[in-house]
């Protein structure tokens, strides 16, 4: 049961391992994962937060070849600096991305990468390539530390590897050309994806619990920063181009999530979780 109740479960759309997905069960499993990730994980409903957030993401997303899928944006409230993305169009940033981002850039790049993942349909590649456990698994265990608990730990030893499911270095280095892309098209810095990665890995190196489900999922290292740089230098953008890094409005909102109590612990979500 616990597995069940912990799991987002594919099951209810007769997914089986090693078959074709298409984009209509890409929507579908999406829609049906996202409603499970909103009931089991603790969702942010707060207007002005939501808004900055879903006008940021969709005005990147409105212009990527995927344009056509219903986009949603989602505030998860843990203190976890990561973010994930689920097949179809949902994306999920933890409330820590963006304490600990400085500049606009950084929390824009971190979500045009997610949604790069989306637009190069890297979980639906896991979906046709791994076992449904090991996906179901992940969408679950890269979103907190809940697979870092001793529940988690046990349902991960009775069903799955959860690591199994990290995404690879290729599709790492995908998603971070598309993140690179998705800023510059809306005139925002790409800069801000490098400048992030440099924050997460000093953070590793002071936090590691505030960075630890990130590096679970997202296989890195530092020649990722200057790989991504070299990207950014090889587009040749004009120095007069007036690209944005910062706004006054991120800080305003960067400031109410500050000001939110503090985010439920790993353990009381996964107790939530197995009550439901």
């Amino acid at each position: 049961m616990m597995i069940k109740r912990l799991c987002l479960t594919l099951s209810s759309l007769a997914i089986i391992s090693g078959c074709s997905v298409s984009e209509s069960d890409e929507r579908a499993i999406g829609s049906a994962n996202a409603a499970q990730v909103d009931s089991q994980l603790p969702i942010v409903h707060d207007t002005a937060v939501d808004r900055f957030v879903t006008e940021l993401g969709r005005s990147m997303a409105s212009r990527t070849s995927r344009a056509d899928l219903d986009w949603r944006f989602a505030v998860v409230n843990s203190s976890d600096v990561n973010a994930f993305a689920l097949p179809g169009g949902f994306i999920y940033v933890n409330r820590g991305a963006i304490e600990q981002a400085d500049r606009l850039d950084e929390i824009a790049g971190i979500m045009g990468h997610e949604i790069g993942h989306v637009v190069k349909r890297h979980s639906v590649q896991q979906i046709q390539g791994k076992e449904r456990q090991a996906v179901e698994l992940v969408l679950l265990c890269t979103l907190t530390r809940i697979c870092h608990t001793i529940g988690g730990r046990l349902v991960v030893k009775a069903g799955a590897d959860a690591l199994s499911a990290k995404y690879s270095q290729h599709d790492e280095a995908e998603a971070d050309s598309e993140g690179v892309v998705n800023t510059l098209r809306v005139g925002i810095d790409p800069e801000g994806l490098p400048a992030f990665f440099e924050k997460l890995f000093e953070e590793q190196k002071r936090q590691p619990s505030l960075v630890e489900a990130f590096f679970s999922t997202h296989p890195s290292d530092e020649s990722r920063v200057a790989a991504t740089r070299k990207q950014i230098a090889g587009l040749r953008i004009d120095p007069k181009r007036d690209l944005v890094r910062d706004t006054p409005e991120f800080h305003a909102i960067q400031a109410l999530v500050r000001a939110w109590p503090a985010p439920p612990k790993p353990d009381s979500v996964l107790a939530d979780s197995i009550r439901k």
